[in-house]
């Protein structure tokens, strides 16, 4: 299906093309600029949900160096505790932190220098606890030292897109890592394709790359609990977002609690769309009870989006910047294409809708509105 205007927001039912401005920022900035280390706090925070899911299973965490991961650590530290059957943890060669611990790697073997063209891989199916009762970091620095059971150097770079690391995917039940956030639509792709169950962190605008968003349509994957907020740089620096959220395909509880508005609808106290049949909604909780057309809602509904009230029917989101606004007459506005000048459609502008003039539409000065960052297109299931 073509793009079909949402007031001054576009409706694409699987990916709209202007997010590949989105796309092409992750690919320059964070290309150069992708090594986020995730917490182990946050890891534990979000892996306590899902315990029982574990049991017999063989996980793979394929973007982590076993020796700085925070989740090869999780996983080791709890491998018991979770009745895990195998544990595998591949890191890639050109990782800045890939043996910036030097000392752990005394008296092994490896010529551990980043960019040196191979990657590394712990694959274990027992964590020995010298007290019997848990698993500690003393526990953990010898079975990565050692020789017949700790890391092994790979044939290849460790990349995940390798043929050596996608044999390995194939032998695992579970992903659980955190991608580098410029791969991360072809990381999903890969481990759907796979067919795999997983456990990912990735930028909260991410679920509007192409595929990524199908999969959320398709019920395929969902956001799970918590938030990831504080990630450590390479440099020992930290960094907060505020947009990192954990992806799944597993089991979450929260996505089939009943969701009980408080609203009712009143076409006065809802805008609607300049020329699409749907109200847009500003905040979660001003979803009505009673309301049964599109909806836009803003991305934060996905945490806790319940497919058995709701259904998700696209995304809006903003023109391109290839198209600008011009003022044809005082009733009318047309999309310009900025490369040829000629008009892509013409819009209504009538008298009520200049006075009226909320975001969606045009400002209260007769232009072109500011439009959100993108809406959620949603409808309640009868």
């Amino acid at each position: 299906m073509g793009f079909q205007p949402v007031g001054a927001l576009f409706l694409c039912l699987s990916y709209n093309e202007s997010m590949a401005k989105v796309d092409k920022f992750n690919s320059g900035k964070f290309a150069k600029d992708d090594e986020y280390y995730t917490q182990y706090e946050d890891i534990q925070n979000e892996l306590n949900h899902y315990t029982k899911f574990f049991y017999g299973k063989t996980v793979i965490c394929n973007c982590d160096d076993p020796f700085e991961s925070a989740f090869c650590k999780f996983f080791l530290k709890n491998f018991n505790y979770l009745k895990l059957k195998r544990l595998i943890c591949t890191s890639y060669n050109s990782s800045p932190m890939l043996g910036t611990q030097m000392s752990l790697f005394d008296d092994m073997d490896l010529p551990v220098v980043a960019g040196n063209g191979y990657g590394y891989v712990m694959d274990i199916s027992n964590v020995p606890m010298k007290n019997g009762r848990g698993v500690s970091d003393d526990d953990i620095e010898k079975l990565l030292h050692s020789k017949q059971r700790g890391v092994k150097k790979l044939k290849g770079n460790g990349d995940f897109r390798s043929r050596e690391c996608i044999d390995l995917l194939k032998q695992a039940d579970i992903v659980c890592t955190n991608p580098p956030f410029s791969k991360f639509r072809e990381y999903v792709d890969q481990i759907m394709e796979y067919k795999k169950e997983f456990l990912i962190i990735g930028r909260e605008t991410s679920i509007t790359y192409k595929d990524t968003f199908d999969y959320i349509i398709n019920n395929e994957a969902w956001y799970g609990y918590t938030h990831a907020k504080r990630f450590l740089r390479p440099n020992g620096e930290y960094k907060t977002f505020g947009n990192i959220a954990w992806l799944t395909n597993l089991y979450v509880s929260r996505h089939h609690v009943p969701f009980v508005p408080y609203r009712h609808y009143n076409a006065d106290e809802y805008d609607h769309y300049y020329n699409f049949d749907g109200i847009d909604i500003d905040s979660v909780s001003e979803i009505p009870s009673d309301y049964y057309g599109y909806m836009g809602v803003p991305l934060n509904f996905l945490f806790g989006m319940n497919p058995d009230q709701f259904e998700i029917i696209g995304m809006g989101q903003t023109v391109e910047k290839t198209r600008i606004h011009k003022t044809i007459s005082k009733d009318e506005i047309a999309f310009i294409d900025a490369k040829t000048g000629s008009i892509i459609y013409r819009m209504p502008y009538s008298v009520p809708e200049r006075k009226r003039g909320n975001q969606l539409r045009i400002d209260e000065n007769g232009k072109p509105g500011r439009v959100p960052f993108g809406r959620i297109i949603i409808r309640r299931k009868k």
